[in-house]
C-alpha cells in the first residue's frame, strides 16, 4: 500500500544567531535560551529529544505546536513558501 503526506501548512524560520528576536519568541518555553549568544548552534526540546539547530537550519513548529531543526537542503526539497499567507 502506498501513502502520500497530508498538505500542512507550516510555520518556520531559517535561523541564524543574529535574528535573535524572531528565533527568541520561537523558542520560549522550548528551549533554555541562555548561553547561546555567539554559539553556532542552540538545542531545542523536541518531542523526540534535545536537538540542535545550527546556523542555516529552519526551525519548523509542528501541527501540535511542538518545535524542531530541518538541514535547509531538506527543507527546500520538502516545503515552498506561502509567502505571509495565514
Amino acid at each position: 500500500m502506498k501513502y502520500r503526506k497530508k498538505p500542512v501548512n507550516i510555520d518556520a524560520f531559517q535561523y541564524f544567531g543574529d535574528n535573535y528576536p524572531e528565533w527568541f519568541r520561537w523558542l520560549d518555553g522550548w528551549c533554555e535560551c541562555e548561553n547561546v549568544f555567539g554559539h553556532k548552534f542552540i538545542e531545542i526540546d523536541t518531542l523526540e529529544g534535545l536537538m540542535k539547530a545550527y546556523y542555516g537550519d529552519y526551525i519548523i513548529r509542528g501541527v501540535k505546536g511542538e518545535l524542531y531543526p530541518c538541514k535547509a537542503d531538506i527543507f527546500e526539497m520538502t516545503y515552498e513558501s506561502l509567502g505571509d499567507a495565514e
